[in-house]
C-alpha cells in the first residue's frame, strides 16, 4: 500500500482558501451551465463536474491572499474563469487525442461526436473570457485572452512535432511553457492587479506540474494513476522526461521513435525507461524548477500563506515520486 502523501491542492487550502473555493466551485457551475441550448449545459456541466485538483483557482485564491488582496467576487470570478479555460482546453485536447474518458466520464467527443465537443469547448473558452470582461475586468479579459492564444499555440507546437524523432528537449519545454505553464502565469495574474510579482513563480510551478505529469506518464502504473500509462508514447508525444533520458543512457530507445508502436513495444519500452536514470533525472529537474520557482516570490506577509506557496512545489514532487514505480 502506497504510504499517504497529501495531495498538492491539500498544501494550498487554507481556511480562507477553502471558503473561496467553494465559491468558485459555485461560479464554474453558474458559468458552465449557462448556455442558451440545454445540451451544451448537460456536455460542459458534466466536464466541470467531474472533479479535477482545482489547482489553477486555487492558485489565484492564494495569490491574491499573499498580495494583501481579498478573496472577494471579482477574485472569484477570476478564479472560476481561469478553471473553466482550463476545462474548455481539456474537451479540445481529448478531441484531438480521440479519447473516451476523462476523470471516470466519458469524454464530450466519445458523447455527442466531434463536431459538438469542438463546439462545447469554444463555448466554454468563449464565456470565461465574456464573464472575465463583464465580471472581472478589462486587465482580467486581456490576459485571460492572451493566455488561449499560448495554449493554441502550445497545442499546435504539439500536435506540428507528434512522432518526430527530431524534436528536442528545448522544444518540448517550449510547448509545455505554452499549452501548461501560461495558464498557471496567468492565475497568478488575475488575482491582484500586483499579480505580475508572482508570475514568475506560477510558470515555473506549472512547467514543474507538466513535467511531473509527463513523467507519471512514463514512471507509473494503471492502478496507482487510476488511468492508463503510456498514453504519450502511443500518440506520439515525446514528452521532456523521455527526450531527456534520450541523451543520458537510454539512446537504444531511438529506434523505436518516429512511427506507431504496438502495446508489446510500449511495454518494452516503460520497463526500459524505469530502469534508467529518467526518474532521478526528472525529479533533480523538477527539484531546480521548485526551487527558481521558491527564490521569484514576493515577501509575502500572512504566514499561512507563504507557507502555503513555498510548500506546494515541494509538495507536488513529493507526490508525484510516491507514484512512481522504481
Amino acid at each position: 500500500m502506497l504510504a499517504h502523501v497529501a495531495r498538492p491542492v491539500e498544501i494550498l487550502s487554507s481556511p480562507a482558501v477553502s471558503a473561496g473555493l467553494l465559491r468558485v466551485e459555485n461560479r464554474i457551475q453558474r458559468l458552465s451551465t449557462s448556455s442558451r441550448l440545454p445540451l451544451i449545459n448537460t456536455a460542459a456541466g458534466r466536464i466541470t463536474g467531474a472533479g479535477g485538483k482545482r489547482l489553477r483557482p486555487a492558485l489565484t485564491l492564494a495569490t491574491a491572499l499573499a498580495l494583501g488582496g481579498r478573496i472577494n467576487n471579482r477574485v472569484v470570478t477570476a478564479a472560476a474563469c481561469v478553471e473553466l479555460i482550463h476545462a474548455g482546453s481539456l474537451v479540445h485536447d481529448d478531441l484531438m487525442d480521440n479519447a473516451a474518458e476523462r476523470r471516470g466520464v466519458r469524454t464530450v467527443n466519445a458523447e455527442l461526436g466531434d463536431a459538438r465537443a469542438l463546439v462545447v469547448g469554444d463555448f466554454m473558452l468563449a464565456k470565461a473570457g465574456l464573464a472575465a470582461l463583464s465580471s472581472a475586468s478589462k486587465p482580467v479579459a486581456e490576459t485571460l485572452a492572451a493566455v488561449v492564444v499560448e495554449l493554441a499555440e502550445g497545442q499546435f507546437q504539439e500536435a506540428a512535432e507528434l512522432f518526430d524523432p527530431g524534436r528536442t528537449p528545448e522544444d518540448a519545454l517550449q510547448s509545455i511553457t505554452r499549452k501548461t505553464a501560461s495558464l498557471f502565469r496567468a492565475s497568478c495574474l488575475v488575482a491582484h492587479p500586483a499579480g505580475r510579482s508572482m508570475a514568475a513563480y506560477g510558470e515555473r510551478f506549472g512547467v514543474l506540474f507538466q513535467v511531473l505529469d509527463d513523467l507519471l506518464d512514463l514512471a507509473s502504473t494503471a492502478e496507482r494513476l487510476c488511468k492508463p500509462v503510456g498514453n504519450d508514447l502511443r500518440q506520439g508525444v515525446y514528452t521532456l522526461p523521455l527526450l531527456m533520458a534520450l541523451r543520458h543512457d537510454c539512446g537504444d530507445v531511438r529506434p523505436f521513435l518516429g512511427r506507431r508502436l504496438s502495446q508489446d513495444e510500449i511495454t518494452f519500452l516503460l520497463a526500459r525507461l524505469r530502469r534508467s536514470r529518467m526518474v532521478d533525472d526528472t525529479l533533480e529537474y523538477c527539484r531546480s524548477l521548485a526551487s527558481d520557482a521558491l527564490a521569484s516570490l514576493p515577501d509575502i506577509a500572512d504566514p499561512q500563506i507563504t507557507a502555503a506557496l513555498y510548500g506546494l512545489p515541494t509538495a507536488y514532487i513529493d507526490w508525484a515520486e510516491s507514484l512512481v514505480v522504481r
